[in-house]
């Protein structure tokens, strides 16, 4: 049994990871910057408590996320907070060296400073997640169509996540990247949002869209995919219900 600290376990990941931790018997503790239970109260950002959060912690997995270039500073100083860890255990995104996006580039500069850390460490990378998907499009409501770029993508389930970080945890540190993984569905973001006009009784049509750039090619040429047999099992239509 090891006591772990679990960064962003509040989210949308680190729910259902916290709960597998916790069902395989790991002393789990969750950074937030708000008081709760089970919780240390830091800030990743500004680094305010972090020292004080990590200390103990024999396993710190880094769930948290800005989405943003504050990715880079939190890393920076959980790295600097850390100088005892057994195991940092992060997560990322499949295809962001291949993809070129503002966000995974700085996705990709957090790993880089976790391998220079000199602390044991194992990072996963996943393609996206059920749930982005899901609110990608939702978030065209006031649309008269459903947009889909001519693109495919092998969602996961955030569940499915968690079970493979709960294997992790419990397992020697890699010093570089676990195995990639992704859903068990390669589809057309085209299928996919009929799959969703379906499951959530939406009437418009979906449209086929075309964008131009370096950023859209990469996901047109499936680099955000993952090579090999795929590790989730729960498909984007047994999400929606």
């Amino acid at each position: 049994m090891s006591s772990i600290l679990v960064t962003g376990g509040t989210g949308t990941l680190g729910r259902p990871t916290v709960t597998r931790l916790r069902a395989a018997d790991h002393q789990v503790r969750v950074l937030s910057r708000k008081p709760g239970p089970d919780r240390v109260v830091a800030d990743l950002t500004s680094g305010e408590g972090l020292s004080a959060a990590v200390r103990g912690a024999d396993v710190i997995v880094h769930l948290a996320t800005s989405q943003g270039r504050r990715d880079i500073q939190q890393a920076r100083n959980l790295l600097a907070a850390a100088p005892g860890a057994k195991h940092l255990v992060v997560m990322s995104i499949a295809g962001i060296d291949r993809i070129p996006m503002p966000y995974y580039r700085h996705k990709l500069e957090a790993e880089r400073l976790v391998a220079v850390s000199g602390l044991p460490y194992t990072i996963l990378r996943a393609t996206q997640f059920h749930n982005l998907i899901d609110r990608v499009l939702s978030a065209q409501r006031f649309l008269p169509a459903v947009l889909a770029p001519t693109i495919s993508l092998q969602p996961i389930a955030v569940e499915d996540v968690a079970v493979r970080l709960t294997e992790l945890v419990a397992e020697s540190p890699v010093n570089g990247r676990a195995p990639d993984i992704g859903g068990p569905e390669r589809l057309p973001v085209a299928e996919l949002a009929r799959v969703w006009k379906e499951a959530r009784g939406v009437h418009r049509p979906v449209v086929p869209l075309r964008l131009a750039g370096k950023a859209f090619r990469a996901f047109a040429d499936g680099d955000a995919m993952v090579d090999g047999l795929a590790y989730g099992h729960l498909t984007f239509a047994e999400y929606l219900r």
